[in-house]
């Protein structure tokens, strides 16, 4: 994954990480300098696991509350499958 620092200092975490980490709007993080890498440590703990129940549209089985906010693309697939062993 990759993203760009802007003028103002600012980077966008990719959809991919924020939904893996449940990472929301208004997430506060721990910065850390570690030699030449900069580590974000969210501080929240991690969300209980979900409920998952069937979806009305795909039958696909989905987190329970999940809204349909974010098309998946096939590049999203892709690079969701690039990380499975």
């Amino acid at each position: 994954m990759t993203t760009t620092l802007s003028s103002k200092g600012q980077v966008v975490l990719p959809q991919l990480a924020r939904s893996r980490l449940g990472l929301v709007t208004g997430t506060k993080f721990d910065c850390e300098i570690t030699g030449e890498s900069i580590l974000l440590k969210p501080r929240m703990p991690k969300p209980s696991a979900p409920v998952y129940v069937k979806d009305k549209i795909s039958g696909l089985r989905v987190a329970k509350g999940t809204k349909r906010e974010t098309k998946v693309t096939s590049a999203m697939v892709r690079e969701l499958l690039a990380e499975f062993p």
